[in-house]
């Protein structure tokens, strides 16, 4: 009996043993869990702290960019028709639209007065012209005559210059009389080039008033084969605008159509009330498809350049330095950069210094984002949660 009672409590022992090693083991490895758990969850604290970014690297600057702006077309020639005669209108030839020829007669005035100015200004003209033969030969006789010591040289010299007063009268009455009859020929209003007729200010009957602030125009007329296109160029792209350069331009009304322009010249100075350049370019318009004053979108190509790259505006950061972008580093910190942007072209932006196509560009930086902030890099729309 005795010695059945010690194999027992051996046994007791063993079993003591085996359960408090089993609950060591358990113990343990709970607070491995917990450990490991706690760990993630620090892990994963610690990456909410670090801002994830999106980053990309520049690329190089393409030729071929193109630069929107807007711009408006002009007749290249276009007048107002005014009158150079008082009168009343006595018929028009011509209407909106109608197509005419230099010198072509648009329309006819009724000036009764200068038709009377004209017939007095004839009859002065002959008026003098006799004097002035009679004069002539007055003084022709009394050369003569005292050639044969008849009439002293005081007379002679006397009717000569009378002769001469006689002869400026009739000169000045030939330039009068020219003067109306030139005058007289302006009662038909005839166009002053080809082109069309845009518009028409008078009626049959009206009075017509010449060389009066108040005067009314008679017609518009402008050359439409050919029109005139000025683009305000910002002065950023002023140094983009070179002799021979040619541009698209598309119009409202011609949705999907182009039309190519040549440059003219350039203004040559920038206006300071818009900041602009204005240049002119010519367009070829024999179809007549354009329409002078029409608004139009002039498609300028940018001419590359070798030390710049493109990055897209998203990546801007503006601040009291300027504009800024924050590239990262080996170790994952971002370090805000100042950079000089060449072009905007909206959406993207022409950097020419302070980037190259090796930097790790942040794309969508956080307003927070501070120089030497760590940050870590994801991929767009992947996730960033940790696992536990």
């Amino acid at each position: 009996m005795p010695s059945r009672s010690v194999a027992d409590r051996r046994r007791l022992k063993l079993m003591g043993g085996a359960g408090l090693g089993l609950a060591a083991l358990v113990v343990a490895l709970g607070v491995y869990a917990r450990q490991h758990q706690a760990a993630a969850v620090q892990a994963w604290t610690e990456s909410r702290a670090e801002p994830a970014v999106v980053t990309f690297t520049p690329s190089m600057n393409a030729a071929g960019e193109t630069l929107s702006l807007p711009a408006h077309l002009q007749a290249w020639n276009m007048a107002r028709v005014n009158a150079r005669v008082s009168g009343y209108l006595k018929n028009w030839q011509v209407d909106i639209g109608t197509v005419v020829k230099t010198g072509q007669p648009l329309a006819e005035i009724d000036s009764p007065e200068l038709d009377q100015q004209l017939a007095q200004a004839k009859a002065q003209l002959a008026q003098h012209q006799a004097s002035a033969s009679l004069a002539q030969s007055t003084a022709e006789r009394w050369q003569h005559l005292f050639a044969s010591h008849s009439v002293s040289r005081q007379e002679v010299d006397e009717k000569v210059a009378a002769a001469a007063v006689a002869n400026a009268d009739a000169q000045a009455a030939q330039a009068e009389y020219a003067r109306l009859k030139d005058l007289a020929a302006y009662k038909v209003i005839r166009a002053p080039f080809n082109g069309t007729i845009t518009a028409r200010h008078a009626q049959i009957g009206q009075l017509i008033k010449a060389d009066s602030d108040n005067a009314t125009s008679l017609f518009d007329i402008a050359d439409t084969r050919r029109l005139r296109l000025y683009v305000p160029v910002p002065q950023n792209y002023a140094s983009q605008i070179l002799p021979g350069m040619q541009v698209q331009l598309s119009v409202p009304e011609h949705p999907g159509r182009t039309y190519t322009a040549a440059l003219l010249g350039t203004s040559t100075s920038v206006d300071q009330s818009s900041g602009t350049l204005q240049a002119q370019y010519a367009v070829e318009n024999a179809s007549g498809a354009l329409l002078p004053g029409d608004y139009a979108s002039a498609q300028i190509t940018l001419r590359s350049d070798a030390q710049a790259v493109s990055i897209p505006a998203s990546a801007l950061i503006f601040r009291a330095q300027g504009p800024q972008v924050a590239v990262l580093d080996d170790q994952s910190r971002a370090h805000l950069r100042s950079i000089h942007i060449a072009q905007d072209l909206g959406s993207k932006l022409i950097v020419d210094r302070g980037l190259s196509l090796k930097d790790e560009v942040v794309d969508n930086p956080p307003d927070a984002l501070r120089d030497n902030d760590a940050v870590h890099s994801v991929t767009p729309g992947g996730s960033h949660e940790p696992s536990v």
